[in-house]
């Protein structure tokens, strides 16, 4: 049994590593033309990749905080008089536009540096898949 818990979180991590960086999530990559990059060397080419995945990654744990969006004051009538009432609106901050957005072109920026490293033959670009691969 232990072996065979072994082997099934080998074979789940030994899968997770293969995919590569090519998975953007529901997040369809903005296109940034790979001439952009065509006067940076090899080494400047890894250097920005690696900045890239940074921000990605940070864009990835960004998380919804609590947000007040609004007091109301008023007032009630009811079966038991008229009374005051005070609402809070407090709720989840509903930032996924602009955070899928940001990510969208960091995916985009991230393909075409590797797409550019690719027509430079760069080492660092073997095996790094994009989107659609």
């Amino acid at each position: 049994m232990k072996t065979f818990t072994t082997a099934t979180i080998l074979a789940t991590v030994g899968v997770f590593a293969l995919s590569g960086c090519a998975s953007t999530g529901n997040v369809t990559p903005q296109y940034v033309p790979p001439s952009t990059y065509q006067n940076y060397n090899c080494q400047a080419l890894s250097q920005e990749y690696n900045r890239v995945n940074r921000y990605v990654e940070a864009a990835r744990n960004e998380q919804s905080t609590l947000s007040a969006s609004g007091v109301g004051v008023g007032v009630s009538a009811g079966r038991w008089g008229i009374s005051p009432n005070i609402s809070f609106g407090v709720g989840k901050s509903n930032n996924t536009k602009a955070r899928d957005a940001k990510l969208s072109r960091l995916y985009g920026e991230r393909d075409a540096i590797v797409q550019t490293a690719r027509i430079q033959r760069c080492s660092f670009a073997n095996g790094i898949k994009i989107y659609g691969e």
